[in-house]
């Protein structure tokens, strides 16, 4: 087994990595085209720490995280996609979706939160959906983190002591430990038949969660095409006079100065 990446070697790698993804979402704007990337996988396998990549540089205006609760009581009701669907991009626009309607193919059918019948419709709809998606311009693209389960446990055990750490530990997640290989047959199944040509599933090896990211990043800079738009031009006219320092006047509360 390789060594874990070490933090300089991770961080020298992925600056010409993040220079390619800001390039890349001039791009998408100048192109006018729409990106959706899927973060799916095990409990612990870093899915939050990749998207991290994407949004520590780009617009958030225009890149956005979805990682949508539990359905509410109306949204049970609605067409299971829904509530997804609102949050496609529009042009020149990136969506991520931290776990996506996969959910059903793997939470919700591992702790039964669906019937067999809702089950098995979604894993006949869901090709034609995202052969909807596709066919209609948007670029999507599906990543499964994997990580063995004696490197998850080790992660679960880091986030029980690390206070920092403690929000990415949910009961739902203290559940799903003991069902490691009831989740890895949902996964096996929603492969077979979500695994299509149009929106194929491509697996990223996290048991080292910055060796995953790099490959993650590279793999999708890569699946694009040549994405290189010139910067404008900009020119920053002289101020006419020396740089004013901004003394507040006005009665306000001030900031301790304690660093």
């Amino acid at each position: 087994m390789r060594k874990e990446m070490k933090k300089k070697e991770y961080e020298e790698l992925l600056d010409p990595l993040q220079q390619e993804l800001s390039e890349m979402h001039r791009w998408l704007q100048h192109a006018g085209k729409r990106l959706v990337v899927l973060f799916e996988g095990r409990d612990t396998a870093g899915k939050g720490g990749a998207i991290n990549c994407f949004t520590r540089v780009l617009n958030p205006r225009t890149c956005r995280v979805v990682a949508l609760p539990k359905p509410s009581e109306r949204e049970r009701t609605q067409w299971y996609f829904q509530r997804y669907v609102e949050h496609l991009p529009a042009a020149g626009e990136i969506t991520l979706f931290d776990r996506s309607w996969y959910n059903r193919a793997g939470v919700e059918k591992v702790m039964g939160f669906c019937n067999e019948a809702q089950y098995k419709a979604f894993l006949r709809d869901v090709p034609t959906f995202e052969r909807m998606l596709v066919g209609d311009g948007v670029l999507l693209f599906k990543y499964w983190f994997s990580v063995d389960q004696r490197q998850q446990e080790e992660r679960f055990a880091e986030r029980v002591v690390d206070p920092i750490k403690r929000y990415k530990i949910s009961p739902m997640d203290l559940e799903a430990r003991s069902r490691y290989d009831e989740y890895t047959r949902a996964a096996e199944a929603m492969f077979r038949h979500t695994h299509i040509a149009e929106a194929p599933w491509h697996v990223v090896d996290a048991n080292d969660q910055r060796r995953a990211r790099l490959n993650m990043l590279r793999h999708l800079l890569d699946a694009l095409p040549d994405h290189h738009v010139p910067l404008d031009e900009i020119k920053l006219a002289p101020l006419g006079r020396k740089p004013a320092a901004h003394r507040i006047k006005a009665k306000v509360t001030r900031v301790p100065a304690r660093y």
